[in-house]
């Protein structure tokens, strides 16, 4: 059973590696994720999770407000957002359901705020594989979009869809 738990230091060699390896870095070639700063921060708007299967890391996930986020990445956006960064670690570990679950898991993480009425993810555009993985999930296409020299493709998963994916149980 995969479990989410918050993100520790003790997690930042896994981190590390995971960033080296080559579907993770196309996911975002040129993030640098400072996790020796970051894993330590705990602001209101963020969540760093790691996903384990039986204890054993797997994948990490960020949940942020995007209305909150310090950096303004997503720009003017009201509230009632969440926007989602996920990965496997290990090529291993692709292709077994596990992103499935990580991503069901979280989009419940963001649903059980009320106020949330969509969640937003943004795969580069070049990112073929997450794209097909967050359609087959059941986010639908908003926009393409620049995020600083980052051409991607944005995509939203609205509380209606949940509701009704939770409701026929993800079908």
């Amino acid at each position: 059973m995969i479990q989410l738990r918050n993100a520790t230091i003790e997690d930042i060699p896994i981190l590390k590696y995971w960033d080296n390896q080559q579907h993770v870095i196309d996911c975002d070639p040129d993030d640098d994720w400072n996790w020796e700063y970051e894993i330590p921060r705990t602001p209101i708007w963020r969540e760093q999770l790691i996903a384990e299967l039986d204890g054993r890391p797997i994948g990490f996930v960020q949940i942020i407000n995007p209305e909150q986020e310090e950096s303004h990445y997503w720009g003017t956006i009201s509230e009632g957002y969440r926007a989602i960064d996920i990965w496997i670690g290990s090529s291993t570990d692709l292709g077994k359901g596990y992103g499935t679950e990580i991503m069901q898991q979280s989009l419940a993480r963001c649903f059980s705020v009320p106020a949330v009425n969509a969640v937003l993810i943004d795969p580069l555009a070049s990112n073929v594989r997450a794209i097909k993985f967050y359609e087959r999930i059941g986010f639908t296409y908003l926009e393409d979009r620049k995020f600083g020299d980052d051409d991607c493709k944005v995509y939203s998963f609205s509380r209606e869809s949940w509701e009704s994916k939770t409701k026929n149980k993800w079908l």
